[in-house]
């Protein structure tokens, strides 16, 4: 209902406004807070059952699903990465409630319960795991695991969730027993998507590695030249490594975080820790990168092969939607967590005419947004007959 999903939009726009741009809607933060908030008070404008897991996920739901009747969930997440834009995540979560909103002025009886879900920390902006709270949910991320990451600010979670009010998380079998089938809908992250809506088809494989570069601090005005032992050197070799490596291999490769100490204008650094991000369709061609990239000695930090959604649901979806377009995606997405962990899963895509995502140039028309609930209503219709 485009009412709906245009109030909703605009309640959420001003919520973690980044003054550089974009948004800064890290997990547990204040801006986090507001955004539960919003959340719960859409569950309770409509009626719905607000339910928070063992893994700190929000669920809203419209009837009362169980491990022998699960029911149909859509939605997404509402956390950004830095300066990111308006519509990664939130999309699917405003979609998912005016879908709900749209089927009851149709008058649609579900014949099973109807959810709507925002998982936590999808991005893993402030933590480094991204889909943490699907991962938590699920157990592919272990407990002792999360409790011991931190934050650039040297917050753990634990002390983040003490402080927002949270327990610490855990894995939930029961909640997710209540998923039977799982819908997200995601602006599409590229430009491949020619028709308002499309459905995708699989996740590319895709993994995080931590690198650490020793040097010697010393000073920038005194030391020579031939007597410097420069981190920052060896990072323009990976940097420049990774961008060779993965365009020899056909794949994708970014080295998009880095900390350097002391990180002073004067100062030659005593270390640089740099993270790659490298992912393709071909399993393989990521390994290849990776062995190329030997002699910095990559640590793993996380690895996804894979995700195929279901193959019929999505043809169903396709031919449920005019022939609605089939297409991959290099993005990691819950939707790919859940599949992982046998829910039957399929994510429905929305035009992006710039092509721009994890950006403030991140788009998508207003008219391909409602195109975007109609088309999510329809599936949710089409799933609970």
């Amino acid at each position: 209902m485009t009412v709906s999903f245009d109030a909703m939009w605009a309640d959420l726009e001003p919520v973690g406004r980044d003054p550089r741009g974009g948004y800064r809607r890290f997990a547990w933060t204040s801006a986090d807070a507001t955004l539960r908030e919003w959340f719960e008070a859409e569950a309770a404008r409509r009626g719905l059952d607000l339910v928070v897991d063992r893994a700190g996920n929000q669920w809203a739901w419209w009837g009362s699903p169980s491990a022998a009747a699960p029911g149909v969930v859509a939605g997404s997440h509402l956390d950004s990465v830095p300066n990111g834009g308006a519509f990664d995540g939130p999309l699917g979560v405003v979609s998912a409630f005016a879908a709900i909103d749209l089927l009851r002025s149709r008058e649609h009886v579900p014949s099973r319960p109807i959810g709507v879900v925002n998982f936590g920390d999808e991005e893993g902006a402030r933590f480094g795991v991204a889909c943490a709270g699907s991962r938590l949910l699920t157990g592919a991320l272990p407990v002792d695991r999360a409790l011991a990451l931190t934050d650039a600010d040297g917050v753990g979670l634990a002390e983040a969730l003490r402080a927002a009010g949270r327990p610490e998380p855990a894995a939930d079998p029961e909640a997710l027993a209540r998923v039977g089938t799982f819908v997200e809908l995601h602006v599409e992250q590229g430009r491949a998507l020619a028709e308002p809506v499309g459905v995708a088809t699989e996740i590319w494989p895709h993994g995080r590695w931590r690198i650490t570069l020793d040097g010697e601090a010393n000073h920038a005005g005194t030391t020579p030249l031939d007597a410097r032992r420069d981190p920052m050197l060896d990072l323009a070799d990976l940097v420049t490594s990774a961008r060779a490596a993965a365009s020899s291999h056909g794949v994708l490769a970014t080295v998009g975080k880095v900390e350097v100490d002391p990180n002073g204008v004067n100062a030659i650094p005593s270390q640089v820790r740099a993270w790659l991000d490298c992912r393709g369709a071909d399993p393989d061609a990521v390994a290849a990168v990776l062995a190329d990239l030997d002699r910095f000695a990559p640590r793993r930090e996380s690895w996804t092969g894979t995700t195929v959604f279901d193959p019929a649901l999505a043809a169903r979806l396709s031919g449920l939607l005019g022939g609605a377009p089939l297409l991959p995606t290099g993005a990691g997405h819950d939707a790919g967590i859940l599949a992982a962990a046998g829910v039957p899963a399929a994510m429905l895509f929305v035009r992006n005419p710039t092509g721009v995502s994890h950006s403030p140039a991140e788009f998508a028309e207003r008219a391909d947004c409602h195109a975007g609930v109609e088309a999510l209503a329809d599936v949710l219709a089409e799933l609970t007959r």
